[in-house]
């Protein structure tokens, strides 16, 4: 017990003489200078509300009405209309001068008229940015309408971080014979005559009954709530998952594809670590500007609030997301061990060659892990329930407890892997496929899968990131990754040795190394959660590959949405294979709505259908394909998607106790192909110009269904789309790298059409081809 000891400012001892007191200055300045840093951050955080809460005014906007009223006053006209006599009226006797009177009615007015304006100015940008018709048009070609939304939008100065979430548009709740009508036409390529006939008829029944009644819930929570999806989804998706999140829901992100900054393990650490406290510094200060879509239309930035200090804390009914305000240490996993890293020392941010020094300590340490220790992680890796059961039962008091707090509480979670992993050896293919496995799974201890995110130290310098699901989505994660990358290598860089730059203050406390008493039972409890995710690891297949033969640049000279093309060839690339078509899911934003994350594009269309099975590939159809899907691109971005709208009609009949066959079948459906476009979304940082070697190979996920394939896919500059492959061993029907030589032939297949290198085929013959069933 003297390790917690050391963590109190002051200890003490009953004695015969009386209590022996005996303060710690050391411990008793870190509070004080803690509370200044706290205090700081508090005044900031103030500041910056007030600033969000008058935008789009300015606060200095409120002395600029109060003076113009004054000096109308003093010219003996009355802009007020008789406003200020009347409040004047009202003021309390004891202000006998009745110039005092006068003056303070005009403020009090001037402040009534400032906030009516700020009203005013965000209810119109509120309307501004519900306008989405742009979307829709034709690239190039913008209407007058859209030329004067434009220049409407772009009057607004460009605010902090969460200045404009009171101005942003509530998400829409679809008409739900529209979104029925969209559904059946989704699965009209899926399904054969006999089968479209019943889901069809299933379908028109819960329109004309409970569809309507269920649809009336759904308004009046869309009045009530800022998002009338959100909060259900990350419940019931997310948090009520009682299978391991490690593979099923994390995902990960890759480091540089064809440079590693430096060799030694603790620099890239010492760099990457101040990185994320540096942009942990401009979050808090809310200097991180808003991601404008096109430049001009802002993106909800809700999930930014808890990236740091945030872990998932499992339930045995469902989990729970909890967020502390600050948190000045990271937990770093070394050998089975758990150190508590302080980033602070006297009120400051250790300096990357300082955050280097401490982790060679850990590096160095001999002390072995405690009983139980080595394998702790495992349990974030396993089942929920079990671990639920396990945090209350042996987690709950004592060491274990404050251990464990100490874990949960952190910054973020660091490991240092004793692996050596990128594209690397006499198999650089191979080894990208052993990296993306290492980054998702791990040895399923050494990571704590709980936390927001984990960044992963590699023995030869690489590193990459793990991230939990049910806080953020990918782009968000994405951004603090992209400018750790970028600030590490081009703004701090090394020195010739490849050591983090500056000095080093060697009177650094070391690491203070976390401990346990684990007892047999959750050792035991241990294992058997190991055993779970071992066996869901080993059964991953991931294939990963850069393909440079052309990129988007290419893609867009043929006229055709980069996207749309990369959807095209999954299409078909399925289809060659599994000689079939699936349900497919493209994960599209709503942050274009307040507090909005994802919406599913279904990518598989009757057009897409009928493209792959033409007899001959037709250039025609494969255009009027892509502008379908195009289309439903937007559709989902502005609100008009399916799969969020029939998901919480779904969930308030469950509130409701009544059963909908329709409903029932459509959320029990596998998306056998799930698939995501992960982009650059800070160009500025990365000079892929003079610089292309500096790319990240993106990131991806774990397959939805055990018998489908997860794939992600990324466009770096105008030559290079990487891809990220999974699917399960245990299904016979898929493999992740025969999937991607599908995928490479459909790449080289489409871009031959689009560029005329075959002649345009006949027009097929009328009449509809038979549908396989889906299997």
């Amino acid at each position: 017990m003297a390790e917690a000891h050391q963590a109190v400012a002051f200890q003490f001892t009953v004695t015969p003489e009386g209590i022996d007191l005996q303060l710690s200055h050391q411990a008793l300045s870190e509070i004080y200078l803690s509370g200044v840093r706290s205090w700081k951050k508090r005044v900031i955080r103030l500041k910056n509300n007030v600033i969000t809460g008058v935008y789009p005014a300015s606060p200095s906007s409120w002395l600029f009405v109060v003076i113009a009223i004054l000096a109308t006053m003093y010219t003996r006209s009355d802009p007020s209309m008789g406003l200020i006599a009347k409040i004047q009226e009202h003021l309390p006797t004891s202000l006998s001068l009745s110039q005092c009177q006068a003056v303070l009615s005009a403020v009090l007015f001037s402040t009534m008229l400032w906030l009516l304006l700020i009203f005013t100015m965000r209810l119109c940008l509120k309307q501004l940015l519900s306008y989405h018709r742009w979307m829709f048009e034709q690239h190039g070609k913008m209407s007058n309408t859209t030329k004067v939304w434009v220049v409407s939008v772009n009057f607004f100065t460009t605010p902090l971080l969460y200045s404009y979430q009171g101005s942003l548009p509530n998400l829409p709740v679809p008409v739900v014979k529209d979104t029925v009508k969209r559904y059946l036409e989704s699965v009209r390529p899926l399904m054969d005559d006999t089968q479209y006939e019943r889901t069809t008829k299933l379908a028109e029944e819960f329109e004309s009954s409970l569809g309507n009644r269920l649809q009336w819930y759904l308004k009046l929570k869309s009045l009530w709530a800022a998002n009338y999806v959100s909060d259900w989804w990350e419940e019931y998706v997310y948090l009520r998952g009682r299978s391991p999140i490690m593979v099923n829901s994390n995902y990960y992100g890759m480091d540089f594809l064809f440079v590693t900054p430096t060799p030694i393990q603790s620099a890239r650490a010492g760099n990457s670590i101040h990185s994320f406290f540096l942009y942990r510094r401009k979050l808090n200060k809310e200097e991180i500007k808003p991601w404008l879509l096109r430049s001009a239309v802002p993106c909800c930035s809700y999930q930014f609030e808890r990236m740091f200090h945030t872990c998932r804390i499992p339930g045995e009914r469902t989990d729970t997301v909890q967020h502390w305000q600050d948190s000045d240490y990271i937990v770093v996993y070394h050998k089975g061990r758990y150190f508590r890293l302080r980033v602070y020392q006297a009120g400051r941010l250790l300096s990357p060659r300082e955050i280097e020094f401490q982790i060679q300590r850990i590096l160095d340490d001999p002390a072995a892990p405690s009983k139980g220790e080595a394998h702790l992680g495992a349990l974030t890796a396993g089942d929920r329930i079990p671990w639920a059961k396990a945090r209350t039962k042996f987690f709950s008091t004592g060491l274990n407890k404050r251990s464990l707090d100490c874990i949960e509480k952190a910054a973020f979670f660091v490991t240092l892997d004793d692996d050596e992993q990128g594209m690397m050896g006499d198999d650089p293919a191979a080894s990208l496929d052993n990296y993306a496995k290492n980054l998702l799974h791990g040895k399923c201890y050494d990571r704590w899968f709980d936390k927001s995110f984990s960044v992963v130290f590699y023995k030869n310098g690489k590193c990459g990131i793990n991230a939990e699901h049910s806080w953020a989505d990918a782009p968000v994660l994405a951004h603090v990754w992209e400018y750790a990358l970028a600030t590490d290598s081009f703004q701090l860089g090394y020195n010739t040795e490849g050591h983090c730059k500056g000095e080093v203050d060697s009177s650094l406390p070391k690491p203070q190394k976390l401990n346990w008493e684990i007892t047999p039972e959750c050792e035991e409890q241990i294992s058997q959660s190991l055993d779970v995710a071992q066996k869901l690891a080993d059964d991953i297949d991931f294939h990963v590959f850069s393909f440079q033969e052309f990129g988007k640049g290419k893609v867009k000279k043929c006229r055709v949405s980069p996207d749309a093309f990369i959807q095209m060839c999954l299409q078909l690339a399925y289809f060659r294979e599994q000689n079939n078509f699936c349900l497919t899911y493209e994960a599209s934003m709503t942050r274009l709505f307040r507090e909005g994350r994802t919406e599913t594009v279904r990518s598989c269309s009757n057009e897409s259908s009928a493209f792959v099975r033409a007899p001959d590939v037709c250039r025609r159809l494969l255009r009027a394909a892509s502008e379908k899907h195009q289309l439903l691109y937007r559709m989902a971005m502005t609100g008009g998607g399916i799969d969020r709208h029939l998901f919480c009609l779904y969930v308030v009949s469950k509130y409701l106790g009544v059963e909908s066959p329709f409903l029932k079948e459509v959320l029990s459906e596998p998306w056998r192909l799930s698939t995501s476009q992960t982009g650059v979304q800070q160009v500025e940082l990365f000079d892929l110009v003079n610089h292309p070697e500096y790319i990240s190979c993106g990131g991806g996920f774990g397959p939805v269904a055990d018998d489908g394939y997860g794939v992600s896919y990324s466009l770096i500059g105008d030559n290079m789309i990487n891809f990220h492959i999974s699917c399960k061993h245990s299904c016979p029907q898929t493999d992740a790298h025969k999937f991607g030589s599908q995928i490479k032939k459909a790449l080289h297949d489409i871009i031959n059409l689009l560029s005329g290198a075959q002649p345009e085929p006949k027009k097929p013959e009328a009449g509809r081809p038979e549908v396989k069933k889906d299997q």
